[in-house]
């Protein structure tokens, strides 16, 4: 198996082995041991996991056809269409929802588009519901001022009393409750982690909207999945006594559908002391839809990484998005040592667009790429799920007595809204 290029303008290959290093560090005070020197490799490998993806030997498809760069009349944007709703969206808003669906789909879309401008390409496709952004040149002001802020912010919201973890090296989180309400791939990767470290996650789903079979088993790895809609009041009671007795949070839904379910950060902190609330989000305070690809794309990445500077680019992986799940979990272990030590309710936060000042604001001239695998299978595991053959990226974080290797992913929704016993 061997990924296309590798190689990068901005300095993705530094950030990646970063991100994973933090993880390493944080876990180490709980695991008690010392962190361990990242393998780049490995990082390379989980970073770029959907290319090494196999289902029954065969690879996992990657962005939708309708997703992608679109000329405009006086620029370009970006799309995102991967889950069968947006694509409707998409549709809907270009006049193209009856339109038969085949493989001239993109160059209908890049008609429409390319009669449209910019703004207003943006501006009806956001308003029915689908994504698309204009692709932008990059802002130093607005990344200076981002990367202000921590890239993961960790804040004591209430008191409570102190809950100490048990040191266990290679499960620092044994007995610690994740309720996971994350999807695609940045959310996903840092409850894999804490998974990885022993705590009980438990990923929990609409039935309503199906996940893309490939991304969860991707990112699913050592977590549970059950099925709940929030809107329905027995499903609504399960959920809540799920949050009765759990550790750990993990929330990636836009603010105004966490409002709606009554499941703000700061309300589920008073009304569960000692909880940790961690918070992923596309934009920050700018809150709204986004992906990986899509911020890429608004704040000047593509731009660097155009290969001729007529055509906006990408990064090699999907950087933003693991990259804020490793910092979120590094996070989310620095708010249990620190419950441990003095007790409270804490949020954590971090976004993709914070992620992106980062690696936006990294020195340049050192060369971004990632490091090439030399045997790839080294760092692969096999796994057999609901009867097929499955191979995902083993795990990147190796501190000292760390897991050598995932615990399988679950088929989707397939798991009882139960926590297993402590």
């Amino acid at each position: 198996m061997e990924p296309r290029s590798l190689r990068a303008r901005l300095p993705v290959g530094t950030l990646a082995t970063r991100a994973v290093g933090w993880v390493d560090a944080a876990t180490a005070p709980l695991a008690g041991t010392p962190p361990a020197t990242v393998d780049a490799e490995a990082v390379t490998v989980a970073y770029t996991s959907e290319r090494w993806f196999r289902w029954e030997g065969q690879p996992g498809i990657g962005f939708a056809p309708l997703s992608g760069f679109f000329r405009t009349r006086d620029g370009w944007v970006r799309t995102h269409a991967n889950y069968p709703h947006h694509e409707r969206a998409l549709r809907r808003a270009l006049g193209l929802l009856d339109a038969p669906q085949d493989g001239d789909d993109p160059d209908r879309v890049g008609a429409r588009l390319r009669a449209l401008p910019t703004r207003e390409a943006v501006e009806i496709i956001t308003r029915e519901g689908g994504l698309c952004v204009e692709v932008r040149r990059e802002d130093p002001e607005t990344d200076e001022r981002l990367r202000a802020s921590p890239l993961a912010t960790v804040r004591r919201m209430a008191d409570s009393p102190l809950e100490a973890t048990v040191a266990d090296a290679s499960a620092p989180l044994r007995g610690v409750r994740v309720l996971d309400l994350t999807r695609v791939i940045a959310g996903p990767v840092a409850t894999r982690t804490l998974a990885l470290l022993g705590a009980d996650v438990l990923r929990v789903d609409s039935p309503r909207i199906p996940e893309i079979a490939v991304q969860h088993l991707d990112t699913g790895h050592g977590k549970r999945s059950t099925l709940l809609d929030l809107d329905a009041d027995a499903d609504r009671r399960r959920f809540d006594g799920l949050l009765v007795t759990a550790d750990i949070v993990v929330l990636g839904y836009r603010p105004a559908a966490l409002s709606r379910l009554g499941l703000e950060p700061r309300a589920l902190c008073a009304r569960h002391p000692g909880m940790i609330v961690a918070r992923l989000s596309a934009w920050g305070a700018a809150g709204g839809r986004g992906f990986d690809s899509l911020v890429q794309a608004a704040s000047g990445i593509a731009w660097i990484e155009s290969a001729d500077g007529r055509t906006p680019g990408a990064l090699p992986a999907q950087a933003l998005d693991h990259t804020a799940g490793y910092a979120l979990a590094a996070a989310v272990l620095t708010a249990l040592r620190r419950r441990g030590e003095v007790g409270g309710s804490w949020l954590v936060e971090t976004s993709l667009r914070r992620v992106a000042a980062e690696l936006l604001g990294m020195p340049r001239d050192a060369g971004g790429d990632l490091a090439e695998p030399v045997d790839p299978d080294r760092f692969l595991q096999h796994f057999t799920v609901g009867g097929h053959d499955v191979v995902t990226a083993g795990p990147a974080v190796a501190y000292a007595g760390a897991p050598t290797g995932f615990r399988p992913p679950q088929p989707w929704g397939s798991s009882a809204p139960v926590w297993l016993p402590r």
